[in-house]
């Protein structure tokens, strides 16, 4: 669990983190949108995703707010998972929750069972990189044309996978 060892040695403003629900599909839908995707989700699809028993959602939660400031969900399989979303809204970026969200869903995906988790992301996307190598995702593929860009190009996805057993 070297995830967690780096976990633990960092020192950053605590951020609330906890689970999320089907009452909150509007809020998750309004935190996709801010995440730069070429495809946004609605509440509808959020509240169905929310409802899922095979999907776990965490939140992140500035000072004493009510609404999460970012969140992320997985879609858990035998004793893997996939991150299928992760956003902070932009008010909230550069502020370490983005690594207090993933470190506690880390931490309920571990305690779940789950040994291996993947995820895809945008080859570009240095800051999501950044933190996702920082918690030792390693990069196991790449799929090529697989983000449609505003512009109508499209850009690879690199597929990551952490070892959390």
């Amino acid at each position: 669990m070297d995830w967690l060892e780096r976990l633990r040695r960092r020192r950053e403003a605590p951020a609330r983190t906890g689970r999320l629900d089907v009452a909150q599909a509007r809020q998750v839908a309004a935190l996709h949108h801010q995440g730069g995707f070429a495809r946004l989700w609605e509440p509808g699809e959020c509240a169905a995703l929310l409802a899922d028993p095979s999907i776990l959602t965490d939140g992140v939660f500035s000072g004493s707010a009510a609404e999460p400031s970012g969140f992320v969900m997985s879609r858990l399989a035998a004793d893997e998972a996939e991150i299928l979303s992760i956003v902070v809204a932009r008010a909230g970026r550069r502020s370490g929750l983005a690594r207090s969200l993933l470190a506690a869903h880390l931490a309920r995906l571990s305690a779940r069972g789950v040994g291996r988790l993947f995820l895809e992301v945008e080859e570009a996307n240095a800051a999501a990189l950044g933190l996702y190598r920082e918690f030792g995702f390693a990069e196991v593929g790449r799929r090529e044309g697989y983000y449609p860009k505003a512009d109508g190009s499209r850009a690879a996805a690199l597929v990551m996978r952490l070892d959390l057993s």
